[in-house]
């Protein structure tokens, strides 16, 4: 099992203002129907194919979790680097405006 945390800095203080960036983010990283994605209140939480992960909002960071087993563990490189290239986006939304 690999264990991966990727933490972002952000302005933002709820989760909820930068859901739909969050799930236009990560919905597009991957192919349709590989993540199953829901919201529990302030969490989303992504389950796929040997991959358990969340993402949360603490103390001004846009945290994103996950534990890779097989197969999910063979691009746990790739996957790290989407997340956190996902989670820059979503954590500069609304930043400059």
């Amino acid at each position: 099992m690999k264990e991966l945390r990727v933490a972002v800095p952000t302005s933002h203080t709820t989760l909820g203002e930068l859901r739909a960036d969050i799930d236009r983010e990560l919905s597009g990283m991957f192919p349709p129907g590989l993540l199953e994605m829901r919201w529990e209140d302030e969490r989303l939480v992504l389950e796929g194919p040997g991959a358990n992960a969340s993402v949360t909002l603490e103390d001004g960071l846009l945290v994103g979790s996950a534990t890779l087993g097989p197969p999910a563990s063979f691009m746990g490189a790739v996957i790290e680097e989407k997340i956190k290239e996902a989670l820059e986006r979503v954590a500069q939304t609304g930043e400059h405006d």
